[in-house]
């Protein structure tokens, strides 16, 4: 994908996940400046093993794109994740690198 298309990809995941969480969690969230980090995965693979780890544990949303520009229709692109406290989504995230 093209840096249009992660940025696009980011942002569906980034404000799925973000419906998902608890309105206090949300407001909270939104008074300390809404933090957000997007990191990279080594593959589509390594994505949903980490989803799998948390879609219980937290708000979350892993995108699968429509295919109408630069995918095959179904592909997963992105995982959103949060909002919720740091330290649990670093338990989860920490070892990836920054995007």
């Amino acid at each position: 994908m093209d840096k249009g298309k992660i940025a696009a990809q980011v942002a569906h995941a980034s404000l799925d996940a973000y419906r998902k969480a608890d309105p206090a969690v949300r407001e909270k969230w939104e008074s300390e400046g809404s933090k957000k980090v997007v990191l990279k995965v080594g593959s589509k693979e390594e994505m949903i093993t980490i989803y799998n780890k948390i879609k219980n544990r937290f708000p979350c949303s892993l995108i699968k794109d429509a295919g109408r520009t630069q995918v095959t229709p179904g592909s997963v692109t992105a995982l959103g994740i949060g909002p919720c406290k740091e330290e649990e989504i670093d338990r989860v995230t920490g070892g990836l690198k920054l995007l």
